[in-house]
């Protein structure tokens, strides 16, 4: 009897793993699943998904609170003398978030206290703004009540 060369195919069909090597193949399709899925899939625990979350809606809450801070302060009296002192406070971050809160600018409406992170996003807002001349401010506002 001559034996002849059996192709892939043939070899794949006839082939009956063993219980064992089974049971070995699962388990290292699940462990490569994992590993590829936390590593490279962007899977994360529920409690790195809860951390995110919470740093999500802080970051979120303190980018209002800046955008709030700003507007009030570019609203308030004499924004253009209180813009200059804070422009006088240098680059201290401490002395500006510490001007903005003390000034009540950085806290919410019917807050207690100040937002975390606010007044820092708020004072680096605020030191790139130009406010105008109060004179020119006046002007412009009269002219669009007439209009």
């Amino acid at each position: 009897m001559t034996e002849q060369k059996q192709s892939l195919s043939q070899r794949w069909e006839e082939y009956r793993p063993s219980k064992t090597a089974l049971f070995w193949s699962c388990a290292a399709s699940v462990a490569a699943t994992l590993i590829v899925g936390f590593a490279w899939g962007g899977w994360v625990t529920g409690g790195t998904a809860s951390q995110q979350a919470e740093q999500a809606a802080n970051a979120a809450r303190a980018e209002l609170a800046a955008v709030v801070c700003v507007e009030r302060f570019v609203k308030g009296a004499e924004a253009g003398v209180q813009l200059a002192a804070l422009k006088n406070l240098g680059n201290s971050t401490y002395r500006q978030r510490k001007f903005l809160e003390d000034g009540g600018w950085a806290t919410i409406a019917g807050g207690e206290r100040p937002i975390s992170g606010a007044a820092d996003l708020c004072a680096k807002r605020l030191v790139e703004l130009e406010i105008p001349p109060a004179e020119a401010t006046a002007i412009s506002e009269e002219t669009q009540i007439v209009q």
